[in-house]
């Protein structure tokens, strides 16, 4: 290996969690040498030793010094941080030292998948990566843009690519947010073969981004033989964003949804974010409008006050009421109440059952129109139906077999008001 130069890469100090810190530096002779600071040497020092040696032998490191102080590191971070500071020593080095990829991460992505929340992470700091899954978003957003400084977005990419491959998220959609192009194209081949269900493109403004994008993912899908489909949010933070909004609605049939920024649409309009929302109604009615126009989910933007959980809770009523279908989350404590917010009401619900149980008699019979209280139900209600049933499961507001628990309910109130019923009305006759 040519001499490097001094490098390091990862996280120190009295407040870093699940991080480490790793330092290396080239010898001409003398082997690897590993001087390792953790508090848990004593049960897992040989196993990050070794997992340090594999990673020399990898990229053919022979001689190096190497200072590891470890907070707690899993293997995928160790390995994500290793690799960041041996490639900032040697910039050209295209070697990638990849953890085998959990089967539990090979579930595909789903269009039609509910997204009532996306929680936000930061891409680079790994404590908040591992235990995500356990708070049940329906999304979880590895994030490789606005939150991660600029001198560590490469360190970042590592780290999201080995959290894609190794980390149990618990069936929640694996997102990232890349950077906006043209660096967002350079982040893509660290996730598009990791089994990423679904690519967020920030401050989106034209379907010529979209397009991109999609280009580029299909290169790398094409190069690492992937069948799997990734889908695509375009993130709307502009008001030319939001200009463009049906153009980039309908850029892609890999697009699954819609979203709205509005810290930057605010900054962009040079007017500050309020509770109240007033600014930005007319940009959120027009995501809303392009998103439906193209089948597509709405998701609304993040509510920033962390404390503030009734004002969360109005938001997010707001957002339902205006069509939106999520909306983004910054800390788990708001996961729970966005979902009780868009689980449909109990009206809803029985209006639903009502509509399928409907659509599937009429099916039975062979009937081609279908009608129920003087309303004539075609396909886009009963899908709407189908929806507000699979958000009720989603809460565990019904039961699994609803069909059979609502279809007894039905014949015994017919039994009761049969009995209810005087004598005359069922054509018998006193004698």
């Amino acid at each position: 290996m040519k001499r490097m130069k001094r490098a390091n890469a990862g996280n120190r100090g009295e407040q870093v969690r699940s991080d480490c810190f790793i330092e290396i530096e080239s010898k001409n002779s003398g082997g690897i040498s590993v001087q390792l600071k953790s508090k848990v040497a004593a049960m897992y020092g040989d196993s990050i030793e070794r997992l340090i040696t594999e990673m020399c032998e990898y990229f053919s490191i022979r001689h190096a010094r190497l200072f590891v102080e470890d907070s707690g590191a899993l293997p995928f971070t160790i390995a994500a941080r290793f690799e960041a500071a041996v490639k900032r020593a040697r910039p050209n080095l295209q070697a990638e030292f990849l953890l085998p990829a959990a089967t539990k991460n090979f579930s595909a992505a789903s269009q039609d998948r509910s997204r009532r929340s996306r929680l936000y992470l930061p891409g680079n700091e790994p404590k908040f990566l591992i235990n995500a899954g356990l708070h049940q978003p329906d999304g979880v957003i590895l994030d490789l843009e606005d939150s991660v400084a600029p001198g560590e977005k490469d360190a970042a990419r590592l780290l999201v690519r080995n959290a894609l491959r190794r980390v149990d998220f618990y069936g929640a959609e694996r997102m990232v947010r890349i950077n906006r192009s043209p660096r967002g194209l350079e982040d893509l081949p660290f996730i598009v073969p990791h089994h990423v269900h679904t690519i967020l493109l920030p401050k989106c403004e034209s379907a010529q981004q979209v397009h991109e994008v999609e280009n580029e993912v299909s290169r790398l899908r094409a190069e690492h033989n992937l069948v799997h489909d990734i889908l695509f949010i375009p993130i709307i933070e502009s008001a030319l964003g939001v200009a463009q909004a049906c153009e980039i609605a309908c850029a892609s049939d890999k697009n699954c949804a819609l979203a709205i920024g509005l810290e930057d649409y605010a900054a962009d309009l040079g007017v500050t974010r309020t509770t109240e929302g007033k600014e930005s109604f007319y940009a959120r009615s027009a995501i809303i409008n392009a998103a439906k126009a193209a089948g597509l989910q709405a998701l609304d933007s993040v509510f920033s006050d962390i404390n503030d959980i009734e004002g969360l809770k109005a938001s997010v009523a707001e957002a339902k009421s205006l069509g939106f279908e999520g909306k983004g989350c910054i800390h788990p404590r708001q996961i729970r109440v966005v979902h009780e917010a868009f689980a449909p009401a109990p009206d809803e619900i029985a209006g639903a059952v009502q509509i399928i149980l409907a659509f599937e008699q009429a099916q039975q019979k062979g009937l081609g129109v279908i009608a129920l209280d003087a309303r004539m139900i075609d396909a886009p209600v009963i899908k709407r139906a189908h929806k507000i049933i699979a958000l009720a499961l989603r809460n565990n507001q019904i039961e699994a077999d609803w069909r059979k628990r609502f279809m007894n309910k039905k014949h015994e109130h017919e039994i009761n008001s049969e009995r209810r019923r005087p004598l005359g009305a069922v054509g018998n006759k006193r004698r």
